[in-house]
């Protein structure tokens, strides 16, 4: 099956896609059994070495797969710097290759040995997004590889480019035929990787709606499943808090990086009744200077959003909260006259926690700003959500970032700075933003299933 790739930034063809079904995606399995036998038959310094030559790779190859990013998903060339987390994530787990992967313990009443080693589950199906294809290339292929799995890799059919490309570089940098096994392919082909019953684990980066077909279609073979979902993540700006900063890092973890269109977008912003105006005015100065345009221009800091059917889902969660009263319009909301499919950076004030708009993932240029008095209102207005993947504090009180951070109910909590996610930290979700972790010690384990060896001393 071919898929006619739209090109976001001006709507028309961008290539054409030669999508997997279910042979393709036996074969795909298939292949990578093989090349899992022969990768774990390596020494684990050669299995280290080769995973450190594709990082090497990968870095000669920034400028092209981030080009290819912006082709994908028409996101600025200023921030396509997703494939240098590609390459960080390739060097932080090769370093894990050849490092201790168990334990022994002592038995009670016993002299025995006791084995608890970590082993891999032999393929791992890994589901990207289009919206973050190299960030989870890397945060998980690169842990997969480390514990000795292969990978068959779905990006998806809205982004493939950069994610193929990184397929051909595993192959000429010498890694097994079939060890990364890239298959673009839509909802059937990534039915057919989940239910397939020679894959040990998957992993998938997506939505809740999404999340759930794969979790009951992993259910045939009991598969486990680790996920990364959605996310409607609140930014504490604190009375005390340096409101210039503050201003610059809610506009661009808001709206403008990515157009709004990342699991990470802190997209309710809970201001401190005190600095309530000063802030939206700083924050909405900060707005106004986004760069609109081609999004190859280096210049460009605000792109399109991924579909026509994504501009028209935005623009009317925009008009059902302007009719609903959710809050007040301060600027935004309509589309932008250009190619593509571009939306207006959108703010509204005074909103409603319990509104759609504060509750509801909107995966767009659109952020809420709400007012608080105190500490505990604003914890729990931010715990009010049915997600938890990041929270923001901004604040310069040492005390307060350390208390607040430890009751805010989510996953990553990021104190007077973006969400930076780096391999040596864990990252994934509570409540409905998903289960398990990537990154740190924790995303190579989610990689790995735990045997225990006992034998008897006489």
């Amino acid at each position: 099956m071919k898929f006619e790739h739209i090109y976001p930034a001006t709507g028309r063809p961008n290539g054409t896609v030669d999508l997997a079904g279910t042979a393709e995606i036996d074969e795909a399995v298939a292949a990578a059994a093989r090349a899992q036998r022969e990768w774990v038959s390596l020494t684990v310094d050669r299995r280290r070495d080769l995973l450190i030559d594709l990082a090497d790779v990968v870095h000669e190859h920034l400028d092209e797969l981030a080009k290819l990013n912006v082709a994908d998903y028409g996101v600025p060339i200023s921030f396509a710097g997703t494939a240098m987390l590609l390459e960080r994530f390739l060097r932080h787990f090769a370093g894990y290759a050849d490092k201790p992967h168990g334990v022994t313990t002592p038995v009670n009443g016993s002299f025995d040995i006791n084995l608890v080693e970590r082993e891999p589950y032999g393929v791992v199906g890994v589901i990207t997004p289009w919206n973050g294809s190299l960030v989870v290339t890397g945060s998980c292929v690169a842990p997969a590889l480390a514990a000795g799995n292969a990978v068959v890799l779905k990006p998806s059919e809205l982004a493939p480019f950069a994610v193929l490309r990184f397929g051909e570089l595993c192959l000429e940098v010498g890694l097994p035929e079939g060890l990364v096994t890239v298959v673009p392919a839509d909802a059937e082909g990534g039915d057919a990787l989940v239910r397939h019953p020679g894959i040990g684990k998957i992993a998938f980066t997506g939505g809740g709606g999404t999340a759930r077909k794969v979790l009951q279609a992993a259910a045939t073979n009991l598969t486990p499943v680790v996920t990364e979902l959605g996310g409607k993540s609140a930014n504490l700006i604190f009375a005390d808090a340096d409101l210039d900063l503050a201003a610059s890092l809610s506009a661009h973890q808001g709206p403008l990086m990515q157009s709004g269109q990342s699991c990470a977008c802190a997209s309710r912003i809970l201001v401190h009744d005190a600095v309530y105006d000063e802030f939206l005015e700083k924050f909405l100065g900060v707005i106004g200077t986004a760069n609109i345009g081609d999004p190859m221009d280096p210049a460009t800091t605000f792109g399109p959003v991924i579909s026509q059917a994504a501009a028209d889902r935005i623009l009317t969660a925009v008009d059902t909260a302007v009719a609903g009263g959710a809050g007040e319009l301060l600027v935004g909301g309509k589309p932008i006259d250009s190619e593509g499919y571009y939306v207006e950076p959108t703010v509204f004030g005074d909103v409603d926690n319990s509104s759609e708009l504060a509750q509801l993932e909107t995966f767009g240029p659109v952020v809420s700003v709400m007012r608080f008095r105190e500490e505990d209102e604003a914890v729990r207005i931010a715990n009010d959500t049915p997600y938890g993947l990041n929270a923001f504090v901004q604040t310069s009180d040492l005390n307060r970032a350390h208390r607040v951070a430890r009751r805010l109910e989510s996953g990553s909590v990021w104190i007077n700075q973006f969400s930076d996610i780096s391999p040596q930290g864990p990252y994934g979700g509570y409540k409905q933003s998903g289960s398990g972790r990537t990154g740190g010690i924790e995303g190579l384990n989610e990689f790995q299933q735990v045997k225990n060896i006992r034998i008897a001393v006489r």
